[in-house]
């Protein structure tokens, strides 16, 4: 009987290999967390359709009764309506990104942008800064007191602001994530999610320093 010489036998598991592949697939632990999300977003749109549907019938009951067609009361009303459907869309948004990055992809979450964690962030921050900018337009529009709605004003600006810088940092780090070995990052979800591969095999070539872009690179100086 031929026997493998040790060239040819497969190679031997690393020491706990089967402890990093529990710790792989405890990535499943972020179902809880999706499920919990998306029942939260679930139930925002429900409310928010309900208060939508008495909204459009004070509405109109006020028309035809009073013919008032856009009192303060009724605009704040619908913007309440809008306010509950954004911070449903967060919830969503943060359920299926979660989804998508943990546990398989989807083509949801690719159409909509997100394919990294800093995208998921940016998305959330967007939708948020149209919360606050729907927050501020309840203030405008009810102008109870002058100088406590500029106060809030402010304060807002300077969250939003805030958020805006964020965002930006965010785009940085997502061009330098595009810059520095996308096919890395391609071939490490590929193996996870298709292959079921836990444990990353660094390969040679990952831990040579990658070549300067096209953009980046020194012109030559011009042969005498």
């Amino acid at each position: 009987m031929a026997h493998d010489s040790p060239e040819n036998s497969p190679p031997a598991d690393p020491p706990l290999a089967g402890f990093g592949r529990v710790i792989g697939r405890s990535r499943y632990v972020v179902l809880m967390a999706v499920v919990a999300v998306l029942l939260v977003s679930l139930t925002l749109f429900m409310l928010g359709a309900l208060n939508a549907f008495a909204v459009t019938w004070k509405a109109w009951r006020e028309a035809l009764a009073h013919g008032e067609f856009a009192s303060t009361d009724l605009l704040i009303e619908i913007l309440g309506v809008i306010d509950v459907m954004l911070r449903a869309v967060v919830f969503y948004i943060i359920g299926v990104g979660l989804y998508s990055l943990f546990i398989a992809p989807l083509n949801l979450t690719a159409a909509l942008g997100v394919e990294s964690l800093i995208d998921l962030e940016t998305k959330v921050v967007s939708v948020v800064i149209v919360i606050l900018a729907v927050a501020f337009l309840e203030h405008f529009v009810r102008w109870e007191e002058p100088g406590e709605t500029l106060h809030f004003a402010a304060a807002l600006a300077i969250v939003v602001a805030a958020l805006v810088v964020f965002q930006w940092n965010n785009q940085r780090a997502k061009e330098f994530e595009k810059t520095h070995r996308p096919e890395v990052q391609a071939r490490a979800q590929s193996e996870m999610f298709q292959g079921k591969h836990e444990e990353r095999e660094i390969r040679p070539d990952e831990t040579r320093e990658p070549a300067p872009s096209a953009e980046h690179a020194k012109p030559e100086r011009p042969r005498v």
